[in-house]
């Protein structure tokens, strides 16, 4: 059973793939990658994100020197109250993830905050005195296995991933070991980002009163820090991977680093996280059709022999992804920019 096929070309998958590697490459540079003038690049680039067909957004990925604190929450709502309940929440700067679910919960949220204190504090005075929520489930992620919003594409071939790396420095950056506290600035230039990372130095310098020197300065040390995660994805129901699910499993925790390792080989495979609750490890993914959930849990249990599947939801409807909210059709309509203080 399909619920979905892309109507994006090879052409539009290519250059999605080329700005998650390099999502601030400039037009020529992608142009001696994918063989098309700049023009042509900026041209489609401009209708996929003007139609809500694809998007490239920078997120915070720390307060401060701290990594930033995810969960994931599930709400149980009173009939007929689900769809409103994420429309709203969708509208938060915390929700970096808005399903609507079959299972025991109504919708699962991905859930972004600086610290447990401010998580209470969202969850307790907002999520909790919406009408309709009958009860909240939360599972705070202790360990990210592997990069949010990671995508597997892989459109590009080994030798245009070569040149591209080699156009861009790609391979030369390091992480840095210790992240200085976010500035003012900072915290500007992520949020004028989180809509479209492709936003010019001067149109960030203009926006922000700072000089363009400083404005590519800041980005190359948050780059270089790890202060940022990159989210470069097409719309999922134009993706040929229409369908979000998230699996719960139990694994002995002595088995956990080889299973993480084996799950995140899996091509459905996007967010691999362990988890505070009655099971360790809770996994998100994007499938083809409703039949590969049955041949992705079997590929875990092959996988990760150790492994247990506890639990599995489908998103009947997902109303947001990173900072994205997305239309009743599947397009983006607009971003919400997220909490980054």
């Amino acid at each position: 059973m399909t619920t979905g096929e892309s109507v994006l070309g090879e052409a539009d998958l290519s250059l999605i793939h080329a700005l998650q590697m390099a999502p601030r490459a400039s037009w020529t540079q992608l142009s001696a990658v994918l063989g098309a003038s700049p023009d042509t690049l900026a041209r489609r680039w401009e209708h996929l994100t003007a139609g809500g067909y694809a998007w490239s957004s920078l997120l915070a990925a720390r307060h401060g020197a701290d990594e930033m604190l995810y969960s994931w929450v599930e709400l149980e709502c009173a009939a007929g109250t689900s769809e409103a309940i994420a429309t709203e929440v969708a509208g938060d700067r915390q929700t970096l993830g808005v399903h609507q679910v079959t299972g025991d919960a109504d919708l699962v949220l991905l859930v972004i905050s600086p610290d447990l204190y401010a998580l209470d504090g969202y969850l307790a005075g907002r999520v909790r005195r919406l009408p309709g929520v009958l009860r909240c489930r939360t599972q705070v992620v202790t360990r990210m296995h592997n990069r949010p919003y990671r995508s597997r594409i892989e459109q590009l071939t080994p030798g245009q991933v070569q040149l591209l790396t080699e156009l861009t420095g790609g391979d030369r950056r390091t992480r840095a070991r210790a992240f200085p506290n976010l500035s003012a600035l900072d915290l500007r230039l992520i949020a004028e980002l989180s809509g479209d990372a492709r936003r010019s130095a001067a149109e960030l310098a203009r926006q922000c009163a700072t000089s363009e020197s400083t404005v590519r300065r800041r980005l190359d040390v948050l780059a270089a820090g790890g202060a940022l995660h990159h989210h470069c994805l097409p719309a999922p129901r134009f993706s040929g991977r229409p369908m979000w699910a998230m699996v719960t499993t139990d694994v002995p925790p002595l088995e956990v680093p080889a299973t993480v390792a084996a799950l995140a080989r899996l091509p459905q495979t996007r967010l691999v996280t362990s988890v505070t609750g009655p099971h360790n490890l809770a996994v998100a993914m994007w499938l083809r059709t409703v039949d590969e959930l049955h041949e992705v849990t079997s590929a875990f249990v092959r996988a990760a022999p150790a492994l247990r599947i506890a639990g599995t939801s489908l998103a009947l409807r997902t109303h947001k992804i990173g900072a994205q909210v997305l239309g009743p059709d599947g397009r983006r309509t607009h971003h919400i920019r997220p909490d980054a203080r």
